[in-house]
């Protein structure tokens, strides 16, 4: 039977951008989880509200993104760092979101939806809640998903929570996957994908559609 969420290891909320601290903490680390809310899907729209971070060790941060707020320099660093690997569920929209609010271009990226795509292909069911009961053997409460991000000064504990178990477990899902794919001879085709991320994601900002389509 999956588990509820635990709490964090440790969980901070910060404003407009990582502080020092954290930047130097997280800048050390191989890989990172990464995670956004917004007020809607449409970008341009629909604004940009959190980012959340965690780490291998089930550190947390979320931040809270203003309205009109057009730039985040020391997370801009962080996600635009070569040297880490930063892990979203459904990267497509995280990464055209990120670019359109803050002018952050991620890189390298792994998508675990992506990844479940490719490797779980006994199963039709690839949203965040299935991969992490599956794979992390841990039950996610999606209720807070469609919610009023905007209001960020006054988020509810029941969101905070949910922001930040969305990012909790990417990474043991994230190794349980790419052992899948290797195992299954699929890891060279899953990281080709995971390059086209960012032309999906800008075709996505300047709403080009599928254009890939007959």
């Amino acid at each position: 039977m999956p588990l509820p969420p635990s709490s964090p290891k440790t969980f901070h909320i910060l404003d407009r951008d990582l502080d020092e601290k954290s930047f130097k903490e997280f800048s050390t680390k191989a890989s990172l989880a990464i995670d956004t809310e917004a007020m809607g899907l449409m970008h341009g729209r629909d604004r940009l509200c959190l980012v959340q971070i965690c780490d291998e060790s089930d550190n947390v941060i979320c931040i809270r993104i203003e309205r009109n707020q057009k730039s985040a320099p020391l997370l801009k660093n962080l996600l635009e760092n070569p040297s880490i690997q930063k892990i979203f569920h459904f990267a497509r929209f995280d990464v055209a979101a990120l670019e359109v609010n803050l002018d952050i271009k991620v890189t390298p990226i792994f998508c675990t939806k992506v990844a479940s795509k490719i490797g779980r292909t006994y199963s039709p069911r690839h949203g965040l809640k299935e991969v992490v009961m599956e794979l992390v053997n841990v039950e996610l409460d999606k209720q807070a998903q469609s919610s009023d991000w905007g209001a960020v000064e006054d988020l509810s504990a029941k969101q905070l929570a949910y922001a930040a178990n969305d990012v909790r477990y990417l990474i043991k899902a994230k190794e349980k996957l790419e052992h899948m794919l290797k195992r299954e001879g699929r890891w060279e085709l899953t990281t080709k994908c995971f390059q086209c991320i960012p032309v999906m994601s800008e075709l996505d900002i300047y709403r080009f559609g599928n254009i890939f389509e007959h």
